[in-house]
C-alpha cells in the first residue's frame, strides 16, 4: 500500500511538471486578453424628456420600467423640451446620456458626439385659436397674442421658424413663451388668441380643444410648401371626424406639418445598453396608432444625427443573437467574454493537446534510456573471446538491474518497466547459453 501511496504521488508530481506550465502560460494568457475585454454597462443611465404632463416624460416612465426590468435605474429628467436635452446631451456634467429631440434640431448642437438610435413616431404641429378668429394663414396672426412654446422647447423652435417666414416677429406681434400647460390653461381661459403645440396626437389636453366650443383648430395652408423648405416636416391629414364622429371632430379636414420624435444618445454610450433602448423602443412604438402604421416606427429615416453603428446593426439584423434567448445581463456577459476564446483557442488547446504525449515521453524516457546498454551487451554475445568477458557483462547487467529497479514510474506504465528487468534476465540467460554453447564446441 505504501509503495501504491508513492506512485500515486509520484504520478501526480509529474503531472505537476507537465502541465502545470501549460496551466500558468495559459493563465497568463488569459490576464493578457482580459485587459481587452470591455467594461460592463453601467448601472445607472439618465434620459432627458420633457415636461411632466407631456408626451416625453410618459414615454420616458415608460422605458425606465422597462430598464428596472434588467436592474439598471433609468433616471428620467424634467426638461424644457428638444432645446434644452440638446444641451444637456452636450454637457459635461450633470447633463443626459440618452434623450428625447424634435427632428429639425440637429442645425443647434454644438458637438459632433451625439448618435442617433432612431425616429419614435409623428409629433405633428397643432395649431388652436379661439373661435371668433378668422385665420386661414400663419400671415393672419400678425398681431396676436401668440404662445410659441416654452424657452429650451422644440415647440419653440419650430414656431419661430415658421411664423419668420411669413414675416411675423416679436416687433410686430406678441410672441408669449410658455410651456405647453401654460399655453393651454391660458388659451382656454381666453387670455392668449392662438397657441402652438408640438406633441403626440395622444396629448390629454388636445382633446379638450377639439372638443372645446370657444376654442378651434386652425389647419396649415401651403404645408406642402413648408415641408418642401423644412425636409424634416411631414405632410398630414386628419380627416374630418376622426375625433370625434358623433360631434364631428375635426369639423372638416386638416392639413399638418410634424416633425418626428428622434431617440438621441452620447457617443459613448454603453452599446448594450443602445441594444436595450432600440428593443425597449420597438416595444413601445412598433405597435404605431393615430399617425403611425403598425411596424413604421422605430426607424433608421428621418434624422438629424448619424446613426449609431449598434443602432444600424439593430434595423438590419435585429437585436444581438444572445440576447435574444438570454437575459440582458448574462448576454452582455458573455458577448464580452468572447475575446478570452483567443487564448483559448490558441493557447490552451495547443498545450493540453501536446501536454500528454509529452508526458507518455517523459514516463517512457525513465525505461527506454536502458534499453541501449543492453543493446550494446547483446551485440558483444556473438563475438569471440566470451568467457574472458562473461564476468564484466554479467556485472554490467547486475548493476542495470540494480538501476531500474529504483526506477519509479506511474502504475500505467508499470507493464513497459517490468518488461524491461525482463528483458535484463533474458540477456544473462543468454550469455549463459552462449557461454555453454561455447564450451562444448571447444
Amino acid at each position: 500500500m505504501t509503495k501504491l501511496r508513492e506512485k500515486e504521488k509520484l504520478d501526480t508530481k509529474e503531472k505537476l511538471k507537465i502541465f502545470g506550465p501549460a496551466m500558468v502560460i495559459a493563465i497568463i494568457g488569459f490576464m493578457v486578453a482580459y485587459q481587452f475585454v470591455a467594461p460592463a454597462p453601467p448601472r445607472k443611465i439618465s434620459i432627458g424628456t420633457g415636461s411632466s404632463k407631456g408626451a416625453y416624460f410618459a414615454f420616458g416612465k415608460k422605458y425606465s420600467e422597462r430598464f428596472a426590468k434588467e436592474n439598471i435605474a433609468l433616471e428620467v429628467k424634467i426638461t424644457a423640451g428638444s432645446a434644452e436635452n440638446l444641451k444637456l446631451l452636450e454637457a459635461d456634467s450633470g447633463g443626459v446620456d440618452v434623450a428625447f429631440v424634435q427632428s429639425g434640431m440637429g442645425t443647434l448642437a454644438k458637438t459632433e458626439k451625439l448618435v442617433s438610435l432612431g425616429s419614435l413616431y409623428f409629433e405633428p404641429l397643432w395649431i388652436f385659436h379661439q373661435k371668433d378668429l378668422t385665420l386661414n394663414r400663419l400671415s393672419d396672426l400678425k398681431g396676436l397674442r401668440v404662445a410659441v412654446g416654452g424657452q429650451g422647447s422644440g415647440t419653440k423652435v419650430l414656431t419661430m421658424q415658421l411664423l419668420g417666414l411669413n414675416g411675423i416677429t416679436a416687433k410686430n406681434t406678441r410672441l408669449l413663451s410658455y410651456d405647453s400647460v401654460q399655453a393651454a390653461e391660458r388659451l382656454l381661459k381666453g387670455e392668449i388668441d392662438v397657441a402652438f403645440f408640438v406633441t403626440t396626437h395622444r396629448s390629454p389636453y388636445l382633446r379638450l380643444f377639439l372638443k372645446s366650443k370657444s376654442v378651434t383648430q386652425m389647419g396649415l395652408e401651403r404645408a406642402e410648401a413648408y415641408a418642401l423648405r423644412y425636409h424634416f416636416l411631414h405632410v398630414l391629414k386628419l380627416p374630418e371626424g376622426v375625433i370625434d364622429f358623433h360631434a364631428n371632430v375635426p369639423s372638416r379636414d386638416l392639413t399638418l406639418v410634424a416633425p418626428t420624435t428622434q431617440l438621441v444618445a452620447r457617443s459613448d454610450v454603453h452599446p448594450a445598453l443602445i441594444d436595450l433602448f432600440l428593443q425597449t423602443a420597438e416595444e413601445v412604438h412598433e405597435s404605431g396608432g393615430g399617425f403611425e402604421s403598425r411596424g413604421e416606427f422605430p426607424s433608421p429615416k428621418y434624422l438629424d444625427f448619424e446613426l449609431s453603428p449598434e443602432a444600424k446593426r439593430f434595423y438590419q439584423s435585429g437585436p444581438p443573437f444572445l440576447q435574444r434567448y438570454l437575459p440582458f445581463w448574462v448576454a452582455n456577459f458573455l458577448n464580452r467574454m468572447k475575446i478570452m476564446l483567443l487564448p483559448l483557442v490558441a493557447l490552451l488547446y495547443p498545450l493540453f493537446k501536446l501536454m500528454p504525449p509529452i508526458y507518455r515521453w517523459r514516463m517512457r524516457s525513465r525505461i527506454y534510456r536502458w534499453y541501449s546498454e543492453l543493446e550494446a551487451v547483446d551485440s558483444e554475445i556473438h563475438k569471440e573471446d566470451l568467457t574472458a568477458n562473461l564476468d564484466e557483462y554479467l556485472l554490467i547487467l547486475d548493476n542495470l538491474e540494480g538501476k531500474v529497479s529504483n526506477v519509479s514510474v506511474p502504475s500505467a506504465y508499470s507493464e513497459e518497466l517490468y518488461s524491461l528487468r525482463l528483458h535484463i534476465d533474458m540477456l544473462r540467460n543468454k550469455l549463459y547459453r552462449t557461454l555453454e554453447k561455447e564450451k562444448r564446441t571447444q
